[in-house]
């Protein structure tokens, strides 16, 4: 049963609420689009921790009756059947309860920035990424997403030695960002004449979208920017001016490049973006490595050299490392369906979670 701390947590949730919805009853508000927008959001955010509250508020009534059964003789073996599946749904609305009640993090309802690069394994690895960028386009597009691919550095085989796509659309971030980290694959390259199985890897990171560069403390005086002709696959030159970018934050060394555009202009402003969006993702990895240091975890490091999934072409087997997870639905998978993946990373990162509340 929830304790006391929580009790009182909850009826402050709920008064906050009945406010609320006071205050979106007031004619006057109506008139003011972005408050009345405000309270919206949050109305929406306090009413499911209410009406679970609630709904446990019942289930032990409940109990609390069905209890003052077992002392019937003619009663009691149907009370105790009873009992048993009235504590099983007061856990299930606990948990549930507890998970609304979990901090919130502020990217899961952001935009993403998704980069991934061919890593060990040549021209092999490139078209790994191709594949990685099809399998994750096919997945934003059951989703409804909206896909810009930002750059690109295409090798002479098809492939990708980097891209950097972004993401728009419904909780993008939250859905994606357990993605990060090194993506393996084991099958016969295209290249190979005897029949060799070889492994090959890219690294993906899923970056929540800097909307604006107020965002990050970065001064004008440490960004470099380079201008240079936008060059195509193998290296030759595809125009004549110099409307590629490359942005470098100094401080840190971290480099962002845009060249997919015509417009010099346009492509410094992609580039931009993806600079914050690193910059940003280097702090978010900077704190959860101060946090990894007291407390070890299970998945979320998005630590770009931890293996975290093997795609196994002769097997035709999908395994992810951290939740030991294995599908043997290769095919499926590669065409974008993901959900079993990305619903039970989110699952067992919420019950990490929930596991370090003290009940």
């Amino acid at each position: 049963m929830i304790n006391e701390s929580l009790r009182k947590r909850l009826e402050k949730i709920h008064a906050r609420l009945t406010d609320v919805e006071q205050e979106l009853a007031n004619p006057e508000v109506t008139k003011n689009i972005k408050k009345m927008q405000a309270l919206s959001i949050e109305r929406a955010e306090l009413l499911p921790i209410v009406e679970r509250a609630r709904s446990l508020d019942s289930l032990i009534k409940d109990i609390e009756t069905t209890e003052s059964w077992t002392s019937d003789p003619e009663l009691k073996d149907d009370a105790v059947i009873e009992l048993d599946g009235l504590k099983k749904r007061v856990a299930e609305v606990e948990n549930e309860l507890k998970g609304l009640l979990l901090p919130k993090d502020p990217n899961d309802k952001k935009n993403v920035l998704l980069e991934i690069r061919a890593g060990t394994g040549g021209d092999e690895s490139t078209l790994f990424a191709a594949d990685l960028v099809r399998m994750y386009t096919k997945f934003a597009e059951r989703k409804n997403w909206k896909i810009e691919i930002i750059s690109s550095h295409e090798s002479g085989l098809g492939g990708f030695k980097e891209i950097v796509i972004k993401l728009v659309g419904k909780n993008v971030y939250s859905t994606l960002k357990f993605e990060s980290g090194g993506h393996r694959v084991q099958r016969i390259p295209v290249t190979e004449t005897q029949g060799r199985i070889h492994t090959s890897a890219c690294t993906v990171a899923v970056l929540a979208e800097v909307e604006n560069i107020s965002e990050i403390n970065v001064k004008p005086e440490e960004i470099r920017v380079d201008v240079f002709r936008a060059s195509g696959a193998g290296g030759q030159h595809v125009n004549k001016t110099e409307s590629a970018v490359r942005i470098t934050h100094l401080p840190s060394g971290i480099v962002a490049e845009c060249q997919d555009d015509r417009s010099q202009h346009k492509n410094k402003e992609k580039a931009l973006k993806v600079l914050c969006a690193r910059i940003k993702d280097q702090e978010l990895a900077n704190q959860q490595k101060s946090i990894a240091d007291t407390r070890k975890t299970l998945i979320g490091s998005g630590d770009r050299s931890e293996r975290i999934r093997t795609y196994n072409f002769p097997q035709g087997r999908v395994t992810d490392h951290r939740i030991n997870l294995t599908s043997y639905k290769l095919d499926q998978v590669l065409e974008g369906i993901l959900d079993e993946f990305t619903d039970m990373l989110v699952a067992q990162h919420q019950a990490e979670r929930l596991s370090s509340m003290v009940d």
